[in-house]
């Protein structure tokens, strides 16, 4: 071969083998872009120029920032993913009599369990996934997000139902959440035949065996199943598994956190579940609609209709130094804690439900998980974690490292993150055009006030 070809094959195989090093990040670029592009250039960032950080908390909380759904374009694109039944979502609903029966319901369902009752839950449906792997003497590859899924499908059906969950509506529950977030990371398209098949058996069940605690009096029945279905074993099902996921990755990906857990009081693990979700918050943006104008001293009053979009990952980054490194001491002192933490949102607009017991139930979790194996991980951890989280599960009676096989999983995934990458560009580009044609927001909104708006018309 002439040395113009020598030269043209070593530049061949230095880009393919530089791939995984710089196209995923440069997809990840391009994907924002047209996002942005297909869905209109609307919001106003926080924190950002027109809202700085130290006015984060502020504006959130403000009662003007109370709008959902009406009047947003990227509500469009939310509703599309957590079809069916968005319209009743309890954290999409409009402020307004329906959603404070919805909430106080949620309340009440979740009130349920005492924290001795939620303990003894998480821990038995954990310890029962577990023993599905088939035994805790061998390493076990899995996918954390995977793994922890049925648990918490097991845990918010007794929650709701008040009796344990068979196995075929624990799948059904399973393939309900994992294709929301699935669609929602962009790994996949929707598959709507599997959400329709939990829809039908919620109304089946409600017809004929309803959950003890009686459901919003001003939701129609089928409206019932899709407040179910949406609050509990869409949104609480795919929250907390991802919590996990991001809590067991965390620890296989720091073995000197995880192994310091061996020798010190629980307060520790509850300081890591913090720094976890400082690092991984499970919120990326949530967006608001001002319902009146918000005024702030020394700055431009915010207008009515804004569609404000809090960023929660860039908000939390803002208040914590030495950001990047995960550091569970820093929550050991009040002087070290970060300033900017809102895992679980603001008090005064629309807080996580679950606030009050997530870290207790995360700890379970973790805990179940501990007293077996050893976690061990060589993968990227991200926020959007669209690898599932990838992980080894050590049998405690084994000392060694898999050193080899930490090395196959770390080449594994760094050349994964290159075709990944390049369907979630295509399958998100798709969903956010089909979500923008299909309007499912807006058609809502206009047809119950009697006729579509022109921005409706022409989204046809």
């Amino acid at each position: 071969m002439s040395a113009p070809g020598w030269l043209l094959a070593a530049a061949a195989v230095a880009l393919v083998a530089s791939l995984p090093y710089w196209l995923p990040k440069s997809v990840v670029a391009l994907r924002v872009r047209i996002f942005a592009r297909v869905n209109g250039e609307e919001g106003i960032s926080a924190p950002g120029r027109e809202v700085p950080a130290e006015e984060f908390r502020q504006v959130y909380g403000h009662p003007a920032a109370n709008g959902r759904s009406r009047g947003a374009a990227l509500s469009d694109l939310f509703w599309y993913w957590l079809s069916p039944g968005p319209e009743v979502h309890q954290e999409h609903l409009e402020p307004g009599p329906r959603y404070d029966d919805v909430a106080r319901t949620t309340r009440h369902i979740l009130a349920g369990p005492s924290r001795a009752e939620w303990t003894e839950l998480v821990g038995r449906c954990t310890g029962r996934v577990l023993d599905e792997l088939g035994g805790d003497e061998r390493v076990h590859r899995v996918r954390l997000r995977d793994l922890m899924m049925p648990v918490w499908a097991e845990v918010y059906h007794e929650v709701v139902f008040r009796e344990p969950c068979p196995r075929p509506v624990r799948d059904l529950i399973v393939g309900n959440a994992d294709d929301v977030v699935s669609a929602l990371k962009c790994t996949r398209l929707r598959h709507m035949d599997r959400r329709t098949r939990l829809t039908a058996y919620l109304r089946e069940r409600l017809a004929h065996d309803p959950p003890p605690v009686p459901l919003p009096a001003l939701l129609t029945e089928p409206e019932r199943a899709y407040y179910l279905q949406g609050t509990f074993f869409n949104t609480a099902v795919v929250q907390m598994s991802e919590a996990m996921a991001h809590l067991l990755l965390a620890l296989a990906t720091h073995q000197d956190v995880q192994e310091r857990l061996t020798s010190t009081d629980g307060d520790y693990l509850d300081h890591v579940v913090d720094e976890t979700l400082q690092h991984f918050p499970l919120f990326g943006v949530a967006h608001r609609i001002t319902t009146a104008e918000i005024p702030r001293a020394g700055r431009p009053a915010i207008p009515s209709g804004s569609v404000l979009l809090f960023n929660y990952p860039e908000y939390q980054r803002s208040g914590t130094t030495e950001a990047e490194r995960f550091d569970p001491d820093r929550w050991l002192s009040k002087d070290t804690r970060p300033t900017a933490s809102i895992p679980f949102g603001v008090t005064a607009n629309r807080p996580c439900p679950a606030r009050g017991f997530a870290v207790l139930t995360m700890r379970v979790a973790a805990e179940e998980v501990l007293r077996r194996f050893r976690l061990e991980s060589a993968v990227e951890h991200t926020r959007s974690l669209p690898n599932r989280g990838p992980c080894l599960l050590v049998p405690r009676t084994d000392p060694r490292r898999p050193r080899l096989r930490l090395a196959a999983m770390r080449l594994a995934d760094h050349w994964a993150n290159v075709p990944r990458s390049l369907t979630q560009l295509v399958l998100g580009t798709y969903m956010v055009w089909d979500a923008r044609r299909q309007g499912l927001c807006r058609r809502y909104f206009a047809e119950s006030s009697g006729g579509p708006s022109p921005s409706v018309v022409g989204s046809r």
